[in-house]
């Protein structure tokens, strides 16, 4: 039932047939779409179209009965309507605390995502990549070092040529491969003739 017809002519369930008679007349010469222009004249005859319904109905005995009995009928009993609205505030209560989980476990993420971030910060802020991955300066005893280290690397190689096995595997190498010949050739020719 979409419409209340004693709401549309402003009267309660329990009037009288005078009253609701007199609430009509009253109401009809308030809306009537001819003292009216424009839009509030649409308007006021969709008004007076539910004020001639609800007054056709609520004036009629029999047809007020049966809508009388449409409105109880469709009534929800105290108990139920109490018991709808403890249910109604128990799922709030539910959605609330759902809710608050969800929010605490956002808040520990965020919290767990922030604690990762500071961190990496502190893992790879640029104090510490620089000391980390400082580069050292070269002085003159690295360069010593160096040097000491690639001369004795060459005269073990050289004294491992002395070892008939090796040699004979590096003079084998020298035989078959051209590029390798070419690049020894070059390299002995330079000594000899001298830079």
């Amino acid at each position: 039932m979409e419409k209340n017809y004693y709401e549309i002519l402003e009267v309660s369930q329990n009037a009288s047939d005078e009253i609701i008679e007199k609430a009509y007349k009253t109401l009809a010469k308030k809306y009537h779409p001819d003292m009216q222009n424009g839009k509030i004249k649409l308007e006021y005859e969709e008004k007076m179209k539910d004020i001639n319904e609800a007054y056709s109905v609520l004036s009629d005995a029999y047809k007020r009965d049966q809508y009388n009995q449409e409105i109880q009928s469709k009534i929800v009993p105290k108990e139920e309507y109490l018991k709808v609205l403890k249910e109604n505030i128990l799922l709030k209560e539910e959605i609330k605390k759902l809710n608050f989980n969800i929010s605490k476990e956002n808040n520990i993420r965020q919290q767990q995502i922030e604690t990762i971030g500071q961190m990496y910060k502190n893992i790879y802020s640029p104090n510490l990549k620089n000391k980390v991955y400082k580069k050292k300066k070269r002085t003159f005893k690295y360069y010593k070092k160096l040097f000491i280290i690639i001369i004795t690397m060459i005269l073990i190689f050289i004294l491992l040529l002395q070892l008939p096995p090796i040699k004979t595997f590096f003079i084998n190498i020298y035989n078959k491969n051209v590029l390798i010949k070419a690049i020894v050739d070059t390299f002995i020719s330079t000594f000899k003739e001298g830079f």
